[in-house]
């Protein structure tokens, strides 16, 4: 029986479409917000595109790159969502408080699609940030595995000062990062960080001048590519349950990864 699930369309014409280009080389990943003009300002026609590059990336890829064009990696939600006229085939923010809660509900469940796969266990993600990441290009970078910040990156969680809240996955990711005292002071007062304090709080693995970026997050990219890829999947699994599980179960796990590993090195089948 043919299958009923649609393909997702990620050709470069729709991407292009949504503000967004794709490049694939090897086993590797390169999703570039392309709005330079808008500050790569985010649209729902933007995160529907990048939810379906999350479904549709071919098994090769190992390692996944999330950059901005232009001076800023992204300025937040596109302004125009703010207005009663919206975008055009977009509920704007006015139409979505008027529908039934369910379909809020449903919507905005779409929209996080785009942010909550960028930290599957397959892939390797890294968010490479100059200048701004307001609201949703803040939750965007904290959706990646890895940050590396230009030395003029600066982050702001700015939905509280149009009396929002980060809906698109942030909060807990940002409370996982910088604990729940200091995400609060971040997201209530609405500052910038800039790099210098976001490499102290555990936002960015590294910050470097921004004329360099590109370069240390290939450097980067490749470190991730050297070692056999199975190895850094069953790692990523380990690190990532580390704080959900207890000691004991922790223990547990480690012990059937490596047993996997041994196996599956010493060609000795299930």
């Amino acid at each position: 029986m043919p299958s009923t699930v649609p393909v997702p369309d990620i050709s470069p014409g729709r991407l292009a479409a949504a503000g967004l280009r794709l490049e694939i080389t090897d086993a590797t990943a390169t999703v570039t917000l392309a709005r330079p003009e808008r500050r790569n300002a985010q649209t729902p026609q933007m995160w529907a595109a990048l939810a379906d590059i999350g479904r549709a990336l071919p098994g090769s890829v190992r390692v996944v790159v999330l950059r901005g064009e232009g001076e800023s990696f992204s300025a937040g939600l596109d302004l125009a969502m703010f207005s009663p006229q919206g975008l055009p085939g977009v509920a704007s923010l006015p139409d979505t408080a008027a529908m039934p809660e369910e379909a809020a509900l449903e919507l905005i469940g779409g929209y996080q699609a785009a942010f909550t796969w960028w930290r599957r266990a397959d892939v390797v993600s890294i968010a490479a940030v100059q200048g701004h990441a307001v609201g949703a290009g803040f939750q965007l970078a904290l959706a990646t595995d890895l940050r590396v910040l230009a030395d003029n990156a600066a982050l702001t969680m700015a939905e509280t000062s149009r009396g929002l809240v980060p809906d698109l996955g942030g909060t807990r990711l940002l409370v996982e990062l910088v604990g729940y005292p200091r995400a609060l002071e971040i997201c209530a007062s609405g500052r910038r960080v800039r790099a210098a304090e976001a490499a102290t709080l555990g936002l960015a693995e590294v910050v470097v001048p921004a004329a360099v970026l590109d370069a240390s997050v290939a450097d980067l990219v490749a470190a991730l590519l050297a070692p056999p890829r199975n190895a850094v999947i069953e790692t990523k699994a380990l690190l990532r349950d580390a704080l959900r599980h207890s000691p004991t179960e922790q223990l547990a796990a480690e012990r059937e990864a490596q047993v996997r590993r041994l196996r599956d090195l010493a060609g000795v089948g299930e």
